[in-house]
């Protein structure tokens, strides 16, 4: 396993972790996560899949409160010589034989099926205020939902948000400590009153708006990191749109394939019929 050491200028600095690092304003998590590796290692690899998706929080010596929203890929090294980072968060990369020796980061012990050590993981922020930036990078969880009859789950997105009166995937941001597992499970009670069941993980993607205004009318540089998962409600019910009035769904339903072809679609919620699509004709 190849790993990388933290270093003075990062954080929490002596612990091993998964080469990679944050996604800069605009940037699709892909091209962030091949960059991060081309700096950290020196090689040059390409994305087989997606490991995981996961989050955590850390108490920082700042004494700040850090949510982290992480996507673990599988890759392949396809050029470049390993070499170790200049003047970054990590200041050695290794292949590693048995990463139970390295004190490792909370997320990196996850993935790797070791114990957490750190002592950083797990920190409850509750009732901490949280900072609002007119700069925004957000993780969302999005389902494309189907049941047994082979219909499809869309939402309609409300009047006064980007893309009103287009049908949308039912989902959205995490909150706070909240894993993307968790925030898909209550975005689609919220916006449809169903109960799913994650079979799978469909893609990573992103939208950047630098000028998006919503209900508040106010612009905001805005980019969202999007997860989709693939997503079976055994027991499908009548969708109702059950968060707060003046959220973000008008309405909610099941669809069959015909119906879905003559309706307004944003373009992840294309992206997902047509996978679903692809995958059941296999």
């Amino acid at each position: 396993m190849l790993l990388a050491r933290n270093s003075e200028l990062s954080e929490f600095p002596g612990l091993w972790t998964l080469p990679g690092g944050g996604v800069e304003q605009g940037e699709h998590p892909d091209d962030a996560a091949v960059r991060e590796f081309r700096e950290e290692t020196g090689f040059e690899v390409r994305l087989d899949g997606l490991r995981t998706v996961t989050a955590d929080l850390a108490r920082l010596p700042s004494g700040d409160l850090e949510h982290t929203d992480r996507i673990v890929y599988d890759v392949t090294v396809v050029g470049g010589s390993l070499r170790a980072e200049i003047e970054g968060t990590t200041d050695l990369v290794e292949w590693v034989a048995d990463p139970s020796s390295l004190a490792l980061m909370p997320f990196t012990a996850a993935v790797l099926g070791q114990p957490d050590d750190s002592g950083i993981s797990a920190i409850s922020g509750e009732g901490e205020e949280l900072a609002r930036p007119q700069r925004v990078q957000r993780f969302g969880a999005y389902a494309a939902a189907t049941d047994p009859y082979g219909r499809i789950l869309l939402a309609k997105i409300a009047q006064g948000y980007p893309g009103a009166g287009l049908w949308h995937l039912p989902g959205g941001g995490t909150d706070h400590g909240e894993t993307p597992e968790e925030a898909l499970h209550r975005e689609l009670l919220e916006e449809t009153s169903q109960h799913g069941r994650v079979t799978g993980l469909l893609g990573v993607g992103h939208r950047y708006d630098p000028s998006a205004v919503g209900p508040e009318g106010v612009p905001i540089d805005w980019h969202v990191i999007r997860v989709l998962f693939r997503v079976l409600v055994e027991a499908p019910t009548e969708p109702v749109v059950t968060e707060d009035a003046g959220g973000s769904t008008a309405e909610a339903g099941w669809f069959t394939r015909e119906e879905i072809d003559q309706m307004p679609l944003t373009e992840l919620a294309r992206e997902a019929v047509d996978r679903i699509v692809a995958e059941r004709a296999r």
